[in-house]
């Protein structure tokens, strides 16, 4: 008879391979446990910002992203953030004859971790603009987009496309200025949808751009604006909201409170607007458009800069009058989101549109200025140091500005291709 089988043989085999695939499980799980923890080390004592934009819909010809909502817990750690005004270095083919050294006499002022201005025009090289062959009161300006390179190099982070320039050249100029600042590492924020991410030291830093018009997100939708506010404030620890708007010129230099407008444009009711923002999450709002500076308030314990002037040009803003004065406002955000230290800058700027650092501290004064003759006991102001004073607390929200329009306004013919200089 022969000899039976081995018994438990199979019973065995199953037994070893079970044993060599758990040890395998294990190794795997201790490699996806060592990724995780060396990425929260990096995220946690990393020093160089990382920028990032969320998109919710695209803009004027832009590409479209989206980008998941999530909640960010707060607070996070405290900010330096840099703001300045308007911004453009000529108008091709009026440049400056150095441009990479052109803003050198400023840049001592801007080394913050998080730099913020208004592109005031394009990054492109299109050439089919919105102006008229025959206009003689058209204005579209356009830069290089290599230009974007001599930003990035001066320390911005994020440049603002919500206002009455960025489409100057249509759809092809507002995808060459996004792909041109996306290139340089410079987010970008302010057309539809859009929220500019910034991330310093594991906090995230979100801006919310607005202008009165339908090709940006728009401050004549207060709704729609609070809602954007309120995505932002669930993406970020700190929330920063940006207007252009008011209107321009050396007669437009105080808040009035009421609907302001230009050529024709409603340019919203700055005052409502930045006090909307903030009640809508905002922890800082701050502004240009205008092309003057005005005052500075301090509402329910935030800080709104109503317009930081004209930062940069090349014959290619007014500098008559107080159209040459312009300032650097910097503030450091506490991880609540309230502003822990400040400090302005006093800019005056050339013949040309070339800044340089003024020592007589004429902006300065005159936002003094206009924030005590505009909101008195509410003013923050600028010592002689340059260091802001902000009131001794928080006033509760009290304003008998006219509301303004809470339903979007379509921009004329005229308002969206017809803009005056200065």
């Amino acid at each position: 008879m022969p000899d039976p089988p081995p018994r438990h043989r199979h019973g065995r085999l199953v037994s070893r391979r079970t044993y060599l695939w758990r040890r395998v499980a294990v190794a795997v799980a201790a490699v996806v446990v060592l990724v995780a923890v060396v990425a929260g080390i990096s995220q946690l004592f990393g020093s160089s910002p990382t920028t990032s934009s969320s998109s919710t819909t695209g803009g004027g010809g832009a590409p479209a992203t989206t980008a998941p909502v999530t909640t960010t817990t707060r607070p996070g750690a405290p900010v330096t953030i840099s703001v300045v005004g308007d911004s453009d270095l000529g108008n091709t083919p009026t440049l400056p004859p150095s441009p990479s050294t052109y803003l050198q006499p400023v840049e001592s002022a801007l080394r913050a971790p998080v730099v913020f201005g208004n592109l005031e025009g394009t990054l492109t090289n299109a050439t089919a603009s919105k102006c008229g062959a025959s206009s003689t009161q058209c204005y579209a300006f356009r830069n290089p987009p290599a230009y974007a390179q001599i930003y990035r190099a001066a320390g911005f982070t994020v440049m603002n496309s919500a206002n009455n320039h960025s489409h100057d050249f249509g759809a092809q100029g507002v995808a060459d200025t996004t792909a041109a600042l996306q290139a340089a590492g410079i987010v970008q924020a302010g057309l539809p949808g859009q929220i500019g991410l910034v991330t310093v030291g594991g906090t995230k830093v979100a801006f919310v751009d607005f202008a009165p018009y339908a090709t940006t997100n728009n401050l004549l939708d207060l709704a729609a604006a609070k809602t954007l506010v309120q995505q932002a404030r669930a993406e970020a620890n700190l929330v920063v909201v940006y207007m252009h708007a008011g209107a321009e010129g050396t007669a437009a230099e105080h808040v009035t409170g009421q609907e302001e407008s230009y050529v024709g444009e409603d340019r919203g009711n700055p005052k409502v607007f930045a006090h909307t923002a903030i009640d809508d999450g905002a922890d800082l709002v701050i502004a240009s458009g205008p092309h003057v500076l005005r005052g500075m308030e301090y509402y329910n314990g935030h800080l709104i800069a109503y317009s930081l002037g004209n930062f940069v040009g090349y014959q290619n803003f007014a500098t008559s009058g107080s159209l040459d004065l312009s300032g650097i406002l910097t503030v450091t955000l506490s991880g609540s989101g309230t502003v822990t230290t400040g400090h302005f800058t006093s800019l005056a700027l050339s013949s040309v549109g070339q800044p340089a650092i003024d020592p007589s501290d004429a902006s300065a004064s005159l936002v003094n200025q206009l924030s005590n003759q505009d909101f008195g006991a509410t003013a923050a102001t600028v010592q002689p140091n340059g260091q802001l004073t902000l009131p001794a607390a928080p006033t509760a929200p009290t304003t008998t500005a006219t509301p303004s329009k809470t339903t979007p306004k379509k921009s004329s013919p005229k308002a969206s291709t017809t803009t005056t200089k200065g």
